[in-house]
């Protein structure tokens, strides 16, 4: 039995939900339902088990081009900033 739920969302909040559910041809109500689930499923004893069914319409070849769907879906808000050897100071020893 379904029942009905209201929540009020900040403007921000609500045109991100609406974005994402679009983006994947999804109502908000099953991406509302969806996240619901994900949020208060019992862990299980195995970590990657848990993940098992977890997630609803994934792209049938995931395994197989996961690399790029990571790519594709995660953007760091900052690139880390790595120093090159170059950068490094030079140590009286060499090697």
């Amino acid at each position: 039995m379904r029942r009905p739920v209201q929540v009020y969302l900040e403007d921000a909040d609500h045109a991100r939900l609406e974005r994402w559910a679009r983006d994947r041809g999804w109502t908000k109500s099953r991406a509302i339902r969806l996240a619901v689930r994900t949020l208060t499923r019992p862990a299980a004893g195995d970590p990657v088990l848990e993940l098992s069914g977890m997630f609803e319409g994934l792209p049938p070849d995931l395994s197989e081009n996961f690399d790029r769907y990571l790519s594709q879906t995660y953007v760091a808000e900052d690139a880390p900033t790595y120093r090159t050897r170059r950068d490094r100071p030079k140590s009286g020893l060499r090697r």
